[in-house]
């Protein structure tokens, strides 16, 4: 009980009472004010310089140096990423530190890590290239060798059969010319060797044959090893290739070639002894290159360790300024530009705790002239505040989904909290599925303070949000479920027979209408259908409510349910009738002569300020609302809205039918689930089948049955509270309160 007494005052039925203030803050408190006002996050600041442009206000210079911080911050923070490393958690007590030095650490920790980036970049491009050189080194040797010994087999049989030929001579393929004995000197056959990325090889082969109009040999191999591509920080796999030509005009356009797909060409002798030499260098290079690089990798490691360490108190500092300065960019400079002027909305409660905080902001800041809040009136609506908890605060989004109240509207909220799930297990019912749902919940409540500090997926960032909200369901569900007997789609008589079971035989042929009429939006059937549980009565409500409208004078006969239901009946029409008119007329009369009566003879104004406003200084929405009053619009407006009203009535009704509908489909599924899979495989005496049959019957339950079907009925469940219930009587079209508060900037991104 005491933790029940100490919880705060909440009205969820009505919003919170706000009013419209002014701050006059002296210009060396202004900044000390606003921050301690976003630590208390209760005022709602109203932007007096709308009509300026961002780089048109006060305090411009210092909103860009916090992006450029936050910018930089950014950076590290990416860099961290990229080097696979985490922040570390937030120190316990961290000493305080100025805006200013920040500003130049950030400066000196930015220019240190892009020289570490770019020098490591640089030994990073030699090292790839020292890698891929090995490995066109080793790859283009096979080639050669088993080209010069290819050579020599075929030498023999050239000499006999084609160089005799001096008509063909001339027309000899670059193949019959490279196994020449003559091979350097003579013929001029050469060859560029190279690498290149594997997903290009084949479009770069087709070219290089089509340039060379088939006048080369392209031998390649895969790489043994893949490359690191420093701009995507991915390992790249490649192909190294060796291309034979003959001509100069060749070898031009196949560097040009290489060039436009990216390809590294490196020089190979065709010496094997410089060959053997060239690679000892290379790779006494690469060990050495690898000893920098890891060096350097681990100097950047520890000094983005050592950013990371300031680095979440750093972000929320760069945060919180910036927000101080664009609220500070709302407010004006009052004439002798040595006090700032602002002012917003706060609910009537905080005062106190605002006026405390302008204090202590006034004594910190050593100021000798005191902050001036004072209470104003204001034209335009006030914002709307419900103070929720972790409980109220996913039923009050749900109703903020479809619109926000108005000012001190009634709020659909309350109702929701029963309601909502209440009507999710009127199609959900089974408690062997709510039981399940049960545990979620637990799990996610449990969980609550460790899941509420971290970082989730859209997904479950949903399901935590609503935690509250699927308990309630879930236990909701188990209540509908004992009703309805339903445990997986095994009914289980837990309670016996039951106590209104039809004498008639053509009772189920009444059970849908009354189900209907169960639903309905008139009381006077849900007083019908009490009454006739009540009594045991066989009276057809269905010939009652269809006769109480084309007969309404006739005798009931064996449809009577209690002594003067004949003439209640008749007082209810009537009245009924009497509604339609009510809900036409009125109205529109009733706001001419409120017009009249506020702006006959009178001028419009802002009260409670220092200066009279003329006429001519009006806002907008007051000059419009001083204009002349269009009876015949109000009126078409008001029958339009009775007329929707009466048919919203019927139509609205028959719409609950879903909920019969989807509590059948969703028993009717259960049951095929239970007897055509579960049932049918357990009939089988192998073990594998009724294995496989368990595996697909709690498939089927998990996946279909409790995320699909849970989905089915909750979105269900909103359209009958926003559609069929809210529209009733919610107008929504007010604006949510948005105060100044550091606590709702944690979430977002710069």
């Amino acid at each position: 009980m005491e933790y029940i007494d100490n919880m705060p005052s909440m009205d969820l039925m009505r919003s919170e009472k706000m009013t419209f203030v002014q701050l006059i803050i002296p210009a060396e408190s202004a900044h000390r004010a606003v921050t301690y006002l976003g630590q208390l996050g209760l005022l709602q600041f109203r932007d007096l310089n709308a009509e300026k442009s961002p780089f048109q206000r006060t305090f411009v210079n210092q909103v860009k140096r916090c992006v450029e911080m936050s910018r930089k911050l950014r950076y590290f923070k990416d860099q961290m990423h990229k080097a696979g490393l985490l922040l570390p958690p937030l120190p316990a007590s961290q000493p305080d530190i100025e805006l200013e030095e920040i500003e130049i650490q950030l400066a000196e920790h930015e220019h240190e890590l892009i020289e570490m980036n770019a020098n490591s970049e640089k030994l990073r491009q030699s090292y790839n290239e020292l890698l891929e050189f090995k490995m066109v080194l080793q790859k283009a040797s096979g080639f050669l060798v088993s080209s010069s010994s290819h050579t020599t087999d075929r030498e023999v049989e050239l000499d006999e059969n084609v160089y005799s030929n001096d008509n063909h001579a001339d027309t000899a393929s670059l193949l019959e010319q490279e196994m020449r004995s003559e091979l350097s000197n003579q013929s001029g056959v050469r060859f560029i060797s190279g690498i290149i990325c594997t997903s290009k090889v084949l479009q770069f082969e087709r070219i290089l044959f089509r340039a060379t109009r088939g006048n080369m040999l392209f031998n390649q191999a895969v790489a043994d090893e893949e490359i690191l591509d420093p701009s995507s920080n991915e390992m790249v796999e490649k192909i190294v290739f060796v291309v034979f030509f003959s001509g100069e005009q060749a070898r031009t356009k196949i560097l040009k070639i290489c060039e436009a797909f990216g390809a590294n060409c490196y020089p190979v002798p065709e010496d094997t002894t410089k060959r053997r030499q060239i690679t000892q260098e290379v790779l006494s290079r690469l060990s050495e290159l690898e000893t920098t690089l890891d060096a350097g990798l681990l100097h950047r490691d520890k000094a983005l360790t050592s950013i990371g360490y300031h680095l979440t108190k750093w972000i929320n500092m760069v945060k919180t300024q910036k927000a101080v300065y664009d609220t500070l960019n709302m407010l004006n400079f009052d004439v002798t530009k040595k006090c700032l002027v602002g002012e917003g909305w706060c609910p009537i409660f905080a005062k106190t705790k605002i006026q405390e905080a302008l204090q202590r902001a006034t004594f910190d800041s050593s100021s000798q002239v005191g902050i001036i809040f004072h209470v104003m009136d204001a034209v335009e609506s006030p914002p709307t505040y419900f103070r929720t908890n972790g409980f109220t605060n996913a039923f009050q989004e749900i109703v903020d989904a479809y619109g926000v109240a108005k000012y001190q509207e009634a709020n659909p909220a309350v109702y929701t909290i029963v309601t909502f799930p209440f009507l999710f297990a009127v199609m959900f019912g089974d408690w062997g599925h709510g039981i399940c749902l049960l545990l979620g919940a637990l799990v996610l409540i449990a969980r609550e303070s460790k899941l509420s500090s971290q970082k989730l997926g859209s997904f479950m960032e949903m399901l935590f949000g609503g935690r509250y909200v699927l308990l309630l369901m879930s236990i909701f569900s188990i209540y509908c479920g004992l009703i309805y007997n339903e445990f997986f789609s095994v009914p289980f008589h837990i309670f016996g027979d039951s106590a209104y079971k039809c004498q008639d035989a053509t009772c189920r042929y009444q059970f849908v209408p009354q189900v209907i009429f169960l639903n309905s939006l008139f009381g006077y059937l849900s007083i019908l259908i009490v009454v006739k549980w009540c009594t045991g009565s066989q009276a057809d409500l269905y010939h009652v409510m269809i006769y109480m409208f084309l007969s309404p004078f006739e005798a009931l006969g064996e449809n009577r349910l209690f002594w003067g239901q004949s003439v209640l009946q008749v007082v209810l029409l009537l009245l009924a009738l009497i509604a339609v008119p009510w809900m036409l007329f009125p109205k529109p009369f009733i706001l001419k002569r409120l017009h009249m009566e506020r702006f006959q003879g009178r001028t419009y104004g802002i009260l409670g300020t220092s200066e009279m406003m003329s006429i001519d200084d009006e806002p907008d929405s007051a000059r419009e609302r001083a204009e002349e009053f269009n009876f015949s619009e109000v009126f078409v407006h008001q029958m339009i809205h009775s007329i929707e009203f009466v048919l919203g009535a019927v139509s609205n009704t028959a719409s609950y039918l879903r909920l019969w509908a989807l509590s059948l489909a969703h028993s009717e599924l259960s049951t095929v689930f239970y007897e055509k899979v579960l049932l049918l495989a357990w009939g089988y005496d192998n073990i594998i089948i009724r294995l496989v049959g368990l595996a697909v019957f709690a498939f089927a339950t998990a996946f279909i049955l409790l995320m699909m079907e849970t989905l089915s009925a909750f979105l269900h469940a909103l359209r009958l509270h926003w559609v069929e219930f809210q529209n009733k009587f919610y107008h929504g079209d007010g604006y949510k309160f948005n105060p100044f508060s550091f606590a709702l900037l944690a979430d977002d991104d710069d």
